[in-house]
Formats: C-alpha cells, structure tokens, sequence
C-alpha cells in the first residue's frame, strides 16, 4: 500500500519569532537607542540615535479578562497607538505611539475607563500572582483576591513614583509551584499536614506518585483497612502541600489551618547587587477573605517604613542589608520570632549565583 505524501513541514514549538509584533519604530530603532526617560508616571519616551521617539503608556490591568475588555484595550490601541500593544508579566498594558499628541489622549480614554496610569520607575508595579481558585487545581487561597485588596490599598503608589526605587510584589496561592522573588511576597503558609482520606485514595491516585512527590520522603506506603494506602511522617512533614498535586486525597488545604506569609527582598536582576532570594518576615496571618486586612497592614507597614527610610536607588532587599534585620523589625514594628532565622545557604562557594564578575 502507497503511502500518502508528506505535503506539510513541521512547526517547531517555542516562542515565535518576535519582530512582526514589534511597532514600527521599535523595528527601525532595534539596537539604535539613544536614551530613554520618563514624562511623568506612566510613561516612557524613548529616543533613537535618528531622533525618533517612541512613546510607551502604561496602565494596570484586571488579571483575568472578558473578551470585551481585550477587545476594548484594542480599540484603544487602533485609535492611539497604531494599533500596537502589550502585556507585561505583571498584567499592566502597554500601548506605543510615536505621536506626542497621542500621550494625553491615552491617559485620557483609559483612566476614565478604570484603568489607572503609572507603574513605572519608582512607584509600585502590578503585582505578579498566581491564578488561584481560577482554575489552579492545588490553591489555599486566592491570589488573584490579595491581589485586588492589595492595589487597592496601594493605588497612589501606582500612579506616583516616590519610593526610593521600584517595588516588585507578588502573590502566591500555594507553597510550591507558581511565584517567583520578589521584593515583598504573599505566600499562602499550611501550619498542618495532610488529611488522608483512605477510602478513595487507591482509586484517585497513583501511589509511587504520591509517594515520589514529597521532598523530605514524609509519605510511605502502606495498607489501611485491607486497601493500599499512604502514611505521612509527621515528624518529618514540612507542610509544604506538594503531595495534594499529585493525590487529591491527601487534602491539606482548610480555611482556619492554611495561613498567609509576608516575605521581603527577594530580587531577579543583577543591576548594583546580585540576585537574592526572600527571607520571612511575618506569618501565621489570617486567610481572610474578600480583603485580607491584617496581610493589607503588614504590606503597607513595610512599605511605609521602606519609602521613609531606603536610599534613592536602593531595593527593598538592599535597604535591609544596610540597615540590618534588627532595625528592619524596629521601624516596621513587626515581631520577630525563632521561625524567622535562616541558616541555609545553598553552596554559595560553588554555585554561581550571578553574572557579576569574581576574583
């Protein structure tokens, strides 16, 4: 039997090729930049060696979208923007233009519609956060939830640029997959192990899965009731829920049992020093939802203290490293506790950590 001919080439997977997204101007100025700086919060002017500017616009953004909102965010864009624009990592749109007049209609159109101008240099951004109740199939809260009543409380810090530098946040709602290093973060805290439901288990999981999922080797196998089954060793368990990914019934989240954490300066970039992981600086916070109050509090407690005391230029985490962990507690009034010290340090004498340059 013949076999058909091969009339199609495959498509590699990955990122696509970028420049048939880019503005115009971007594609004619790539490599050629001369300077950028901002107007006034909000917005980037950036100059090429031509002389040509491109003007960028920054608004904050819902997370999750109706098809209305992008197609209204779109329309914006071809009536302003050349038709051109784009999502950062933390959901704030960006639209393009290299029509000044354009700046002022812009901001115009889009804060009459709800959707505040700012977000750049040193002001807080949007916050970076997992999809929570969404449609995650492991949250114990919702992040996209802490995140509304956190900008909420943070809006003026949006739409001006007065802290020291730029503050990154960022929410979690689970221990282990989804989030990141950031300046301050939200992460949800279980304070139990799992409960196993043994009746459904064998049915639901499967057992070297389960078993393999934990990283301190918590979980054994075992029979319960005639059926296979897991155990968890509770001595060993550091409530960290990643076995409930792999096995439903082995439930850890609970409204009352599964907290909030605040954790600070945590940073990605190399730019003055290297990148650095957070360190806990609150726990055991109420998961209180629509608002989360008492995680709103420590936030802004932070913040506050930070923008009084940080130098120009100087990130959360290096405001800390001056000032020390003592005084950080002191001018945040938060307290401390024996949870909080952290002696792990990874293999800082063979692990390159970052791009600077050693001796």
């Amino acid at each position: 039997m013949a076999t058909a001919q091969r009339t199609w080439t495959t498509i590699e997977s990955g990122v696509p090729e970028v420049t048939p997204f880019l503005h115009p101007a971007q594609i004619r100025n790539y490599g050629k930049w001369k300077y950028h700086y901002r107007p006034r919060p909000g917005v980037l002017c950036h100059v090429g060696e031509s002389g040509e500017k491109l003007f960028t616009v920054r608004c904050g953004t819902q997370r999750q979208m109706t098809v209305d909102i992008v197609r209204y965010l779109c329309d914006v864009a071809d009536k302003y923007a050349e038709g051109h624009l784009r999502f950062t990592v933390r959901c704030n749109c960006e639209f393009m233009t290299t029509e000044e007049a354009n700046v002022d209609k812009l901001i115009t159109e889009l804060e009459s519609h709800g959707y505040p101008v700012g977000g750049t240099g040193n002001a807080i951004s949007a916050v970076a956060h997992t999809q929570g109740w969404w449609h995650c199939d492991i949250p114990a809260t919702d992040a996209s939830g802490v995140n509304k009543s956190m900008m909420d409380s943070l809006f003026d810090e949006f739409i001006k640029e007065e802290m020291p530098n730029r503050v990154r946040l960022s929410t979690s709602c689970c221990e282990i997959n989804c989030g990141g290093q950031a300046d301050i973060a939200v992460v949800v805290q279980h304070t139990r192990p799992p409960r196993i439901n043994h009746d459904i288990l064998s049915n639901v999981c499967e057992l070297p899965k389960a078993v393999a999922r934990c990283p301190v080797a918590a979980i054994r196998p075992t029979t319960v009731n005639g059926k296979p089954s897991v155990m968890v060793e509770e001595s060993k368990c550091i409530v960290c829920g990643a076995c409930f990914g792999a096995c439903p019934a082995m439930e850890i989240n609970h409204p009352e049992h599964s907290k909030l954490a605040v954790w600070v300066g945590g940073k990605n970039g190399n730019a003055r020093t290297r990148p650095s992981n957070m360190k806990l600086v609150a726990h055991g916070l109420p998961n209180n939802p629509p608002r989360w109050p008492e995680v709103n509090a420590v936030v802004k407690r932070i913040l506050y203290a930070y923008k009084e005391g940080g130098q120009p230029w100087e990130r959360i985490g290096e405001w800390i490293d001056r000032i020390g962990w003592r005084r950080f507690f002191e001018a945040t009034g938060l307290e401390f506790d024996k949870y909080m010290i952290d002696n792990y340090r990874h293999a800082r004498h063979t692990f390159n950590q970052s791009c600077h340059i050693r001796f």
